[in-house]
């Protein structure tokens, strides 16, 4: 009887030690939030729309985040150009969150495509610098301070095909040199997307996100959810690593039509990010 006495005083005074403890002490233990990853659009997916259409398109699929290219926006814009185009996204509540892709063969260009971002006000170019430009590229990362995604390309690609050959050229240089990584093109290439992440999380600055019909060269743009990528694997990866950056859709499969592929692309990959929690 004294034995239960006794231990029914300690567990009481176990309990009420719990609930008196401070609350700044439950928020020091308390699990940090996961980044939200949020989804974007690769600006290419718009190429044959002007601005207007393709911020419409943007309203009614409900995304907010864009990597302009461009068409839309062109590298030599006057200031003027520049606010004018920047003020049409501001007030359809879309933000440019990068400029690309843009594709660097010569300093000139290098120095162009960092001077556009600047102008543009992002911190991010989503780009294709020669492989012989990345000791001056990585000279203008750290006097601009803007980071540099390498985009891959696929098997057709001479100078990134997967996201390994661009990762093996930076890996010792400054680390806002990272990866933009097209998973449709990487798993093309024989790279799985959700591995990537895994390897090279801390250099994988952007997303585009696609799908296509077979993990070989031949495989073909596809809705995203219906083709041979592991979503909810790429999806866990990434909460893993806490990926900052946006998951941006590239859909290519009917460019002149994209509204609907682009919005059963969107709905799956939100509703996978969603599951996945």
């Amino acid at each position: 009887m004294t034995s239960r006495r006794n231990f029914l005083q300690q567990s009481a005074l176990g309990l009420a030690g719990t609930l008196t403890l401070p609350l700044a002490s439950q928020a020091a233990i308390a699990p940090k939030a996961p980044a939200p990853l949020n989804t974007g659009i690769a600006g290419y997916t718009f190429a044959k729309f002007d601005l207007e259409k393709a911020i419409a398109m943007m309203k009614k699929v409900n995304i907010n985040y864009i990597s302009v290219k461009d068409f839309h926006l062109p590298l030599n814009s006057t200031d003027e150009k520049i606010q004018s185009v920047l003020k049409q996204f501001a007030d359809a509540g879309i933000k440019i969150y990068a400029v690309g892709v843009i594709y660097m063969k010569s300093k000139e260009a290098v120095d162009q495509a960092f001077d556009y971002a600047k102008r543009v006000g992002v911190p991010l170019i989503v780009g294709v610098p020669n492989p012989e430009l990345l000791d001056y590229t990585e000279s203008v990362v750290k006097s601009s301070g803007i980071r540099l995604a390498i985009h891959n390309h696929g098997p057709e690609d001479k100078l990134y095909p997967s996201p390994k050959n661009a990762y093996d050229l930076i890996k010792d240089r400054d680390e806002k040199m990272g990866l933009c990584m097209d998973i449709g093109h990487a798993i093309r290439a024989g790279a799985d997307p959700a591995a990537v992440v895994k390897q090279y999380k801390n250099r994988i600055f952007d997303l585009h996100i696609k799908d296509v019909s077979l993990a070989a060269k031949d495989g073909k743009a596809i809705e995203v959810g219906r083709g041979v990528i592991d979503f909810p694997a790429l999806v866990k990866a990434l909460r893993k690593s806490n990926y900052q950056g946006i998951c941006s859709i590239e859909f290519e499969k009917d460019m002149t039509d994209p509204l609907a592929g682009l919005a059963e692309s969107a709905g799956y990959f939100k509703g996978v990010v969603k599951s996945i929690g």
